[in-house]
């Protein structure tokens, strides 16, 4: 949640065993995917023990696990887990937006200010001059929730054990960034924020008369199928199969590893709360690329990029949907999650033919090293 697409590389030891999953396409061979495989066991470490994952090319399925599920009782990470997907959550939620562009109930230029009056205001933020658009790309220049250091203290130290299971709505969030002044003027620069897409889904319930995870459901869930996928709102629990989710939640040099995995999603809602498994975010982002879920004007829109900034040439967002330039110079398109304990990716070709998605049960391992080992080979 906290660190949205970021891909960032987290050194430590290895304090517990790489044990490899099951790889292989159903029948077992997985030669094809050697080189992820190995990066997957190599990108385990003591904060994050283990990792799943699922890769689908023209070769047919792999699905894949390297390292520890449950350090209390020492068993490996499952292949087909599911796992808290953080911010990839925001790619759900733009797609519902703009299918709503699609239908002729919202534009991208409609401001904020005319969904949401008086929601967006104080300390030089102005609802008004924010577009739907720039919520959706994070140009909006709206004050990030999670950067707020009251939040900080509850949410993301070891004070968040006494809150996990505390109930936060959109509305107590969006007022919490409004005791900030904006990062820029709507428009004139780029930064993450979590605030916008708790925004989005405050606009599709104001649409729609339902909420965003309600219209996920429908619009989404639904029609794909995706059994493992679920908008828990406020509901604690983890389905199974699944592992166990570890953070620190300090940076203490003696700091100790918590087991979080239940813990009240509302903290993230629209703009990281969903849970998922890698099948089922395969087969979402293989059907939004291919042009299943949006008419071609609207996924053209979603991928109309702008730069994360001059020290991320390489990195580039669109409406709730990122691209990335692997090693090799195949550019991939997808989302990444952060939220306690969970550290996920999920990239595609732009035709959606070759798919990888994953989960660290903890801060992100080598994430770069998986991604260019599946796409590239190495």
């Amino acid at each position: 949640m906290a660190a949205g697409v970021a891909m960032t590389v987290t050194a430590g030891a290895f304090a517990v065993p790489a044990l490899a999953g099951t790889p292989g396409y159903g029948g077992g061979h997985g030669e094809g995917h050697r080189a992820t495989q190995k990066a997957m066991e190599a990108a385990v470490n003591e904060d994050a023990p283990g990792v799943t994952a699922q890769a689908k090319d023209k070769h047919g399925t792999w699905n894949s696990a390297a390292g520890i599920g449950d350090l209390a009782r020492q068993s490996p990470r499952g292949a087909h887990d599911r796992y808290r997907i953080g911010s990839t959550t925001k790619t759900f939620v733009s797609t519902v937006v703009l299918q709503l562009v699609a239908e002729g109930e919202l534009s991208l230029d409609d401001t904020v200010g005319r969904w949401l009056p008086g929601v967006v205001e104080g300390h030089g933020h102005d609802g008004d001059r924010i577009t739907v658009r720039q919520l959706l790309n994070h140009t909006s220049g709206i004050f990030n929730v999670t950067a707020d250091e009251g939040f900080q203290d509850k949410v993301f130290s070891e004070k968040f054990l006494a809150h996990r299971f505390d109930t936060w709505t959109a509305e107590q969030e969006v007022a919490i960034a409004m005791r900030h002044e904006p990062d820029f003027d709507p428009g004139e620069g780029w930064n993450y924020s979590n605030t916008n897409y708790l925004l989005a889904g405050m606009i599709i319930e104001k649409v729609t008369g339902e909420t965003y995870a309600d219209e996920i459901r429908r619009r989404i869930i639904k029609p794909l199928g995706l059994h493992a996928t679920k908008v828990p709102e406020t509901d604690s629990s983890m389905p199974k199969p699944s592992s166990r989710a570890y953070t620190k939640l300090s940076d203490a040099p003696d700091a100790k590893n918590h087991d979080v995995t239940e813990l009240n999603p509302s903290v993230a809602g629209a703009s990281g709360g969903m849970i998922s498994d890698a099948a089922d975010l395969n087969r979402f982002y293989t059907a939004l690329l291919r042009g299943k879920l949006l008419p071609k004007k609207q996924l053209a829109a979603m991928k109309t990029t702008v730069s994360e900034g001059e020290d991320s040439p390489d990195e580039r967002y669109g409406l709730g949907l990122a691209s990335r330039k692997t090693s090799c110079g195949t550019v991939v398109w997808g989302h990444g999650g952060d939220i306690h304990g969970s550290t996920s990716m999920s990239l595609a070709s732009e035709d959606g033919r070759h798919a990888l998605a994953a989960n660290f049960n903890g801060p992100a391992g080598d994430w770069p090293a998986v991604l260019n080992a599946e796409f590239c080979g190495k």
